[in-house]
């Protein structure tokens, strides 16, 4: 698929953000662990939670689509543990079914995952999680493979706060005798959907948001309604937008608190930010200027939107530094985007970015989901048009992504690709 941008066109209106993409896809991931029938409201209708749910209906799971965005899920007494190879390499969320499979049924079979490129992102600290709970885990030929053996509540450590570890022991422990303390656990606001879910089914979980979580095992979980929360990197990307092509965009329906490393960033490049309850205005009135950026977990500066901020940097007047402290491939988008006339030097975790008074239309291509969506927003503020290959990486994090541009007055286009 390719996306066709035209710049110059300032942006005015409402976007109303979609439910996360990253809260959406464990929540399914975790309904295997349910008993009975889970109802989902606010899942985006996405290319990834698409795949998701085919691994859902492999495992022998029923998927039903009410209205909009409401979904039923239905999982027998008896799952298959093996996860389809073909389904699994499609995406990272594949690997949630590990924990949730293994409180289950108590065995998992999960191909190691695809995704985006966008650096390394091993599984060590998964297995080690698993193994600490009396998992026996291993690789095997490509798959990773657990089984129960004697399993109680444990202690563990995170050498590094990850969500996908924290989420995966999380889902594997509610159901194990014991408590299980997992220190150093990952805060982001993704991990707290998983924990109120995980609750509203039966479960004990204390703590999540903190670096400290706590989790009670009880016998069994039973079924319920749960909504998901908005898209803060959804929400972040329209923010952005406002900013690199001008006018005033609102974001409606979203979590504040969710945004704020990004509203302190966005007010140091000079925009204005007025944030209500579930809302948030952003405008730009003037030129911007040049901020340093640091990704760090949360609640730090969200690794997803760096590579937006940079091209919004791009045309930021004098130098913006940005250091990449999560992926180390999340770079690859200042090649595309020299293509389009920035001015960006790389070398190991750092990024020196040089503002140029204006950007060109060019042919480029989309490296990962986030790398996409900042070439779009490069597109609105370029001279031009932008023809973006690959865009169907930018498919699979934005819902009714078009729509939604050209209900603000941007000019794009998706074409499918010879």
């Amino acid at each position: 698929m390719k996306l066709i941008v035209e710049g110059g066109n300032s942006l005015h209106g409402r976007v109303r953000i979609s439910g996360a993409k990253n809260s959406a896809l464990v929540l399914i991931a975790a309904s295997a662990i349910a008993r009975g029938e889970v109802t989902l409201d606010n899942v985006p209708k996405i290319a990834d939670v698409e795949t998701q749910l085919e691994i859902i209906r492999a495992i022998g799971g029923r998927v039903e689509w009410q209205g909009e965005n409401t979904l039923r899920l239905a999982l027998p007494d008896e799952l298959e543990v093996a996860i389809p190879y073909q389904l699994a390499k499609k995406l990272r969320a594949s690997n949630l079914f590990l924990g949730a499979l293994a409180a289950r049924c108590g065995e998992a079979r999960i191909p190691l995952p695809g995704g985006c490129n966008i650096g390394s992102r091993p599984m060590d600290l998964h297995l080690k999680g698993l193994s600490l709970l009396g998992f026996d885990v291993g690789l095997d030929h490509g798959c990773i493979k657990a089984r129960a053996r004697r399993l109680k509540g444990s202690n563990i450590y995170l050498d590094f706060p990850s969500v996908g570890a924290t989420e995966n022991i999380m889902m594997a422990a509610v159901t194990i005798p014991g408590t299980t303390v997992l220190e150093n656990a990952a805060k982001e606001p993704e991990i707290v959907d998983l924990a109120s879910f995980l609750n509203a089914l039966g479960a004990k979980v204390r703590g999540a948001g903190t670096d400290l979580v706590k989790i009670e095992g009880v016998p069994e979980l039973g079924c319920t309604r749960f909504s998901v929360i908005p898209d803060r990197i959804e929400a972040g990307t329209y923010m952005i937008a406002a900013g690199i092509a001008g006018g005033e965009v609102t974001v409606e329906s979203v979590i504040v608190k969710h945004l704020q490393p990004l509203i302190a960033k966005l007010q140091d490049v000079g925009l204005e930010v007025d944030a209500g309850e579930e809302a948030i205005t952003v405008r730009r009135t003037g030129e911007l200027r040049a901020t340093e950026i640091k990704t760090l977990p949360y609640p730090g500066f969200p690794t997803d939107l760096q590579s937006p901020m940079m091209a919004l940097l791009c045309l930021a007047k004098g130098t913006s530094i940005i250091v990449e402290n999560v992926f180390e491939n999340r770079f690859q988008v200042a090649d595309e985007l020299k293509r389009m006339g920035a001015r960006i030097r790389v070398k190991g975790h750092t990024a020196v970015i040089e503002g140029v008074e204006r950007l060109l239309g060019a042919q480029i291509k989309a490296t990962d989901l986030r790398a996409g969506a900042a070439l779009m927003l490069a597109g609105l503020a370029a001279e031009g048009k932008t023809e973006i290959c690959q865009a169907e990486l930018i498919a699979r994090g934005y819902e009714k992504l078009e729509e939604k541009l050209t209900g603000i007055g941007a000019r794009v286009e998706s074409i499918q690709a010879p």
